[in-house]
């Protein structure tokens, strides 16, 4: 039976190498008998440019390109953490950069793939901050720095964003469910897939009379989430961690 699976939030980073070792034991093992895979956003904790590729990456990117050489493809999102993704992160792992949102076919069912966090509308501050940072012209000028003064800038970047989601009522984090209905709308689907959140589950609704789902997935702090979807359905499932 094929399968395709979905992973979000793995939040790479050097500072976490028994998560990236996890990984690497799923690429080689449970996704290489995949049909394919899907990242839905951020991979890495941070990515800088594809310019300043920190060593610890690259056995990620390596097995990331054995993976699509063997035949499953893999598509990734950005994410709200790694959203400078670019033409050589793709070269380099032979993954395929998607745009969000996107619409596939999931075994018959058309179903929206997202990271999420678009869809959190009631953090106003967060969407203003968001779109200040996707500017191209921010971006532009952002990787027009030296390394070390995009490492510092970032290092700022999260330390304030840590500050400033620890006032936040949880509430205001989460995906709007208006927003979800809209989002499901305009692309005609009643099945949406994303991550960000990081609260694993699966939450059925009605939408306008019909019945629909919108499927989160874990992240990868304490161990490794995926969602294995088949032509039986589709579920969350936890893989070792730490």
């Amino acid at each position: 039976m094929s399968t395709t699976l979905f992973i979000s939030d793995l939040h790479l980073s050097a500072e976490r190498p028994v998560i990236t070792t996890l990984l690497l034991d799923f690429l080689q093992g449970r996704a290489a008998r995949a049909q394919a895979l899907y990242v839905l956003g951020d991979l890495f904790e941070v990515w800088l440019g594809d310019d300043a590729i920190h060593p610890a990456y690259q056995p990620v990117l390596e097995n990331f390109r054995a993976l699509a050489n063997s035949g499953v493809p893999v598509s990734v999102l950005h994410g709200n953490r790694d959203f400078l993704l670019g033409e050589t992160f793709e070269r380099l792992s032979g993954c395929r950069l998607i745009a969000d949102p996107t619409l596939i076919d999931l075994n018959g069912e058309r179903t929206l793939l997202m990271h999420g966090d678009t869809l959190c509308t009631d953090d106003v501050e967060y969407q203003q901050f968001r779109a200040h940072v996707r500017d191209p012209e921010t971006q532009r000028r952002f990787l027009a720095m030296g390394i070390e003064q995009r490492i510092a800038m970032a290092r700022q970047f999260r330390d304030a964003s840590r500050e400033r989601n620890s006032q936040k009522p949880e509430a205001i984090m989460d995906v709007n469910q208006d927003a979800v209905a809209n989002v499901m709308r305009r692309h005609g689907v009643r099945q949406l897939i994303h991550g960000h959140t990081h609260r694993p589950a699966v939450h059925d609704f009605e939408l306008d009379g019909h019945a629909a789902r919108r499927i989160v997935l874990g992240d990868w702090y304490e161990q490794g989430s995926v969602l294995v979807c088949d032509a039986a359905g589709c579920r969350l499932e936890n893989l070792g961690g730490t």
